[in-house]
């Protein structure tokens, strides 16, 4: 039988005895906090060792064998992992802190950072009207559980000078963009993000993308892109991805490298030469990925780019259009036969409450029972909801995500909110991704599948996307760095939620400490707050 120590022998250095966790409080203590006898990783890949780790005033005071004296809370980690605060390099988890700073999910997936305006889409553009310091004000208002640092999203910054319409940008409107960017980037966004297959960035052209991608190039901020499309033509999209961060000299970050449904799954391979190539070629290119074999998206992102030309009211015009109405359907019936057909397709939320039914149905399997036709009843349920119906589709294979995780360019990421188990972001039927992703991770794709290491995983988690961002005192365990601390157990750790049942915390994260206080301790959460905006 394997225990814990064995997982802890792969990862590090010996360790001894069982785990016996109760909170100290003294009189005269010498630090904050003391971790004791855990199996330390630090973050940049190497293996662990046992260690004590002392902290106090938000930072790490020491790393050592054996610390003397006392701290104020002792956490008794014998047994267990000790590694930097995960962070989470592609995540949505900031569009509910101000409804629910908890950010429950994510402190209880030992997540600790989350990398924010992805995708295209951002709270800021670097604009007058959107500045970066008011977004990062907002934050901090609302007090919350884990630190957020964000991109400047180009999605975002086209609406603004553009709106949503399908032309290209005059000279003029590209110098005021790259200006928005370069802003954004001075007051401290940590790169840019595009969506392009999402509206309005589906609309930029490759020389847009370029040119306003270029302020990254001096401080060496990534370019994190959705491609423009990552089934049929991906290996297309990874050429245009590749072409805009040379033409640009940034750093490119793919997000959530997929090859999505089985006619495409053959194609990881000239994946991986085309980064390899480009990597030989001088480009810093580098990915993410979460652990499952299901995207989620907006319904409409199954309806081709051009119907949604205008925003959702020139799309739900063109589905009512006889002119036009044929096509799409031909269009996105095509998409469809790529996923494998409609039953992989699941409703995760809509905006109309009299279609709650559909949330977490398989479309194929709901439709039948409605005794009407799948694509009519997607339609409908977009037109009730004006166009705000969420998605899941499955369409990937699993022996490509055991690759993608295992690549040394690859790094973990969610893609995913921040969810709880009550209050106001229990709703809908989401993703598991934003309630299991690092558990997942550490349990099934570490232990049980030995997809990859204990420590190559947790640098995954910490150490890299750190680097990616230039977080210079994140994702590394040392002393002076900032006191992001997760401490799990190998041996149990788990992901719980399906997407059936979402709404299940992971098992084996035993403590989480933000910016030097305890926010998770043995299951129960010690109070928040903590977090703050982070800038390169």
């Amino acid at each position: 039988m394997t225990t814990r120590r064995d997982f802890l022998l792969a990862g590090g250095a010996a360790l001894a005895g069982a785990s016996v966790r109760a909170p100290a409080l003294r009189l005269g203590a010498e630090h904050d906090i003391i971790v004791r006898g855990g199996m330390v990783f630090d973050g940049t890949g190497a293996a662990g060792a046992e260690r004590d780790v002392a902290i106090a005033g938000g930072r790490i005071a020491a790393i050592a064998r054996r610390i003397p004296g006392r701290g104020t809370d002792e956490i008794d980690a014998r047994g267990l992992a000790v590694a930097p605060g995960f962070i989470d390099i592609h995540s949505h988890g900031d569009g509910s802190l101000d409804e629910d700073p908890r950010a429950e999910s994510l402190i209880r997936e030992g997540i600790t950072t989350i990398i924010a305006g992805q995708d295209g889409g951002s709270g800021a553009t670097g604009g007058p009207e959107q500045p970066f310091p008011a977004l990062f004000q907002a934050i901090e208002s609302h007090a919350p559980s884990v630190n957020v640092a964000s991109m400047v999203g180009l999605g975002t910054v086209r609406g603004a000078v553009i709106g949503d319409r399908d032309r290209p940008a005059t000279p003029d409107e590209i110098a005021r963009m790259t200006a928005m960017v370069a802003q954004a980037l001075a007051d401290g966004a940590c790169g840019a993000s595009s969506g392009l297959e999402y509206t309005p960035g589906a609309f930029a052209s490759r020389d847009e993308l370029i040119a306003v991608c270029r302020p990254l190039a001096a401080r060496r901020l990534p370019y994190a892109t959705h491609m423009r499309n990552e089934d049929d033509r991906v290996l297309e999209s990874i050429d245009e991805a590749i072409a805009v961060a040379e033409g640009a000299g940034a750093p490119l970050q793919i997000s959530h490298l997929k090859t999505q449904g089985p006619r495409n799954w053959k194609k990881l391979d000239t994946v991986f030469a085309r980064i390899t190539a480009a990597r030989k070629r001088g480009l810093d290119v580098a990915f993410d990925r979460y652990p499952y074999v299901a995207y989620q998206t907006g319904l409409t992102n199954l309806f081709p780019v051009w119907s949604r030309d205008g925003g959702i009211d020139g799309f739900l015009a063109r589905l009512a259009d006889s002119a036009t109405a044929p096509r799409i359907r031909a269009e996105t019936l095509a998409k469809i036969e790529l996923l494998g057909g409609w039953d992989n397709v699941m409703v995760t939320s809509v905006r109309d409450s009299t279609d709650r039914a559909a949330e977490g149905k398989r479309l194929g399997s709901y439709s039948q029972a409605a005794a009407t036709d799948p694509y009519e009843l997607a339609t409908a349920l977009l037109r009730r909801s004006h166009g705000g119906v969420g998605m899941v589709g499955f369409a990937m294979s699993e022996e490509n995500l055991e690759r993608i995780l295992a690549h040394p360019l690859g790094m973990v990421c969610s893609d995913g909110g921040s969810y709880a188990v009550d209050g106001p972001t229990r709703r809908g039927s989401p993703h598991p991704r934003g309630l299991g992703t690092f558990p997942r991770v550490l349990g099934r794709y570490v232990r049980e599948r030995k997809a990859l290491t204990l420590a190559a995983a947790i640098h995954k988690m910490s150490g890299f996307p750190a680097a990616r961002v230039r977080l210079a005192d994140r994702g590394r365990l040392r002393p002076g760095l900032a006191a992001d601390v997760t401490v799990f157990d190998p041996a149990t750790v788990i992901d719980r939620a399906t997407f059936e049942q979402p709404f299940q915390y992971p098992v084996g994260i035993t403590a989480v400490i933000v910016n030097g206080a305890i926010a998770l301790r043995d299951g129960e959460r010690r109070g928040t707050g903590r977090g703050r905006a982070l800038r390169p």
